[in-house]
């Protein structure tokens, strides 16, 4: 958080100041790559990204271009039977939307499959590596516990020649699922579990998306990544705390097989994010059970169902930068998100006027089919967005939370009797209320405007402390309106009781589809237009949205919980 006094300058650079990029300031003046600065984006395509793979992208691909580098987009693809070529494609979309570009440094891990193989034929000719033919339960019970040390598989000491023999033959097809695995040689008493004789190859008869048929063998992604950072020459390989004690083996394999020079790996706080989960396969739970509608749901915290909500890219970067690249966990308030957002269309979005929950006004004393137009700006601070005529009748919708019959205390809205301003209109005042006989339900208010408060000002000067936003009901545009909050109940979805689940807290209210009606200037948006529906909130056109027929997603409402926080938060420093 910037402190008081900084410049903007100041606080920018105060904000990317990271414990990543005082090492790479230290390589570079000691020249352990040269001038050379190389990351790499490696996702698995397997699944859609979400908001914690932004802060990784931001990192990476802002490193590079800080520092005048480069910055791989690398897939690791190396498990084909979950990929697929529509998380790459995704993937690659996602990774553009968030304003940043690979060039011609695209790679997969398949392109290096047969360096990949050679690396562990020569692994098995150092004597570092070994078939072994337990099986996989077996394989759990020799490696032993945390508090225990494992035992050495019976196979660990076949010959050099036994090994090559059988390895060659694992990739010639020979052997069914499960039947070998090749393993490194490394410990069985280690104290990091993950170094005792890790596994480097197993046998999969399934077909890749890239390589068809062509590999009955896949090595794993421990194996894989250190070695695809080694051969595409990235000098700083930067990943998520939860490969904290892969890193033994990263350098393990490098420093056996002798790579020079060789990248170093450095781990970062992952996001955790508040009434939220990020764990990939808990988000494939999400959708493969139905339990929302598809990756781009505007309730995943996917890339995709961000921007389908209405999340700006400009919005998640800045968020990105303000919660910074620490060494240590913690959890992000969802809030913070929703004030970047806010922060990024308060200057562009327009403001329009919608009406989501409507209650039809009725002016008595407005002429019978008289009607007239307003002049209304798109925004109040910017002139140079232009305007639009918006009309007006004596028929309206106003919200339903705008009126009530028996008003509490400081209610400064419509209620009987009380005067109020509709926006850039007149000045009315309610005079009587139309129930449904059946329910009790207020169903039309009916009021008396002053013709000399026009504009919605008054010439005599007098004030009102209620303005509503209103639509011609002769006029407005039905629209369908998702509003949309989170999508759990409670701040930590895995903090659950014994014998629950995250999904035994998923909020049953997070979606509720109203319908609404807008002003005619939002008859035909396309999809993706963003604006401020006045006093509600910010909204953005969905994707289901036809001419004539606009569905909008609620992004978030205006109420700016953050910016409370972040300025009681600078008062408490001053």
């Amino acid at each position: 958080m910037a402190t008081q006094g900084q410049t903007p300058v100041e606080e920018a650079e105060a904000v990317r100041s990271n414990f990543i990029r005082e090492i790479i300031d230290s390589d570079l003046e000691k020249g352990t790559y040269g001038d050379k600065v190389a990351t790499r984006f490696p996702p698995e395509p397997n699944g859609y990204l979400h908001i914690g793979h932004a802060k990784s992208i931001c990192l990476n691909f802002g490193i590079a271009r800080d520092y005048s580098g480069t910055c791989n987009l690398r897939f690791d693809d190396t498990n084909p039977s979950k990929e697929s070529i529509e998380y790459v494609e995704a993937i690659k979309k996602d990774v553009q939307w968030m304003g940043f570009s690979w060039g011609e440094r695209q790679f997969f891990a398949s392109d290096y499959f047969e360096q990949l193989y050679q690396y562990a034929i020569q692994l098995i000719k150092m004597g570092k590596a070994y078939v072994c033919s337990l099986g996989p339960d077996e394989i759990r019970e020799y490696r032993g516990t945390l508090t225990e040390p494992g035992k050495e598989s019976p196979f660990r000491n076949r010959s050099v020649e036994e090994n090559l023999d059988l390895f060659t033959r694992m990739r010639a097809g020979e052997f069914p699922d499960g039947e070998h695995v090749l393993r490194a040689k490394i410990d069985m008493a280690a104290a990091n579990v993950i170094m005792r004789d890790p596994t480097l190859y197993r046998i999969k008869h399934v077909a890749h998306h890239r390589t068809g048929d062509a590999w009955p063998i896949y090595p794993m992604y421990d194996f894989t990544h250190c070695l695809s950072d080694a051969i595409e020459e990235i000098t700083h390989s930067l990943c998520t705390l939860e490969f904290e004690n892969n890193r033994e083996l990263y350098d393990w394999v490098l420093d056996t097989l002798g790579l020079s020079p060789r990248p170093y790996q450095y781990e970062f706080a992952r996001l955790n994010l508040t009434y939220t989960v990020l764990s990939k396969r808990r988000l494939i739970q999400l959708v493969e059970e139905g339990l929302v509608n598809g990756w781009d749901d505007p309730r995943m915290p996917t890339l995709s169902g961000l921007r389908r909500r209405g999340y700006t890219p400009e919005a998640i970067r800045t968020f990105c930068d303000k919660i910074g690249i620490a060494k240590s966990d913690n959890m992000v308030d969802y809030a913070m998100l929703d004030f970047c957002l806010r922060e990024d269309l308060n200057d562009r979005a327009p403001r329009v006027m919608g009406v989501v929950k409507p209650l039809k006004m009725v002016i008595t004393n407005y002429p019978e089919g008289g009607e007239e137009e307003f002049e209304f700006p798109y925004h109040p601070e910017d002139e140079a967005m232009g305007s639009r005529k918006v009309p007006f009748s004596r028929e309206l919708y106003i919200e339903q939370d705008d009126f009530r019959e028996d008003p509490p205390r400081k209610y400064f809205r419509l209620s009987p009797g009380r005067e109020v301003r509709l926006r850039y209109a007149y000045y009315v005042t309610c005079e009587d209320v139309i129930k449904d006989p059946a329910t009790g339900e207020v169903i039309e208010v009916h009021c008396t405007y002053d013709p000399k408060t026009k504009g919605g000002w008054s010439e005599d000067g007098r004030k009102v402390k209620g303005t509503l936003h209103w639509v011609s009901a002769k006029h407005a545009v039905q629209a369908e309106v998702r509003l949309y909050d989170k999508l759990f109940t409670q701040e930590n979805p895995m903090d659950v009781p014994e014998g629950q689940d995250f999904k035994d807290v998923i909020n049953a209210e997070s979606l509720e589809v109203v319908p609404g009606y807008v002003e005619p200037s939002l008859a035909s948006v396309e999809p993706g237009y963003h604006c401020q529906f006045e006093r509600l909130g910010y909204y953005c056109a969905d994707p289901d949205s036809t001419p004539g027929k606009p569905v909008f997603n609620r992004i978030t409402t205006l109420r700016d919980t953050w910016a409370r926080k972040e300025r009681s938060q600078q008062g408490k420093k001053a």
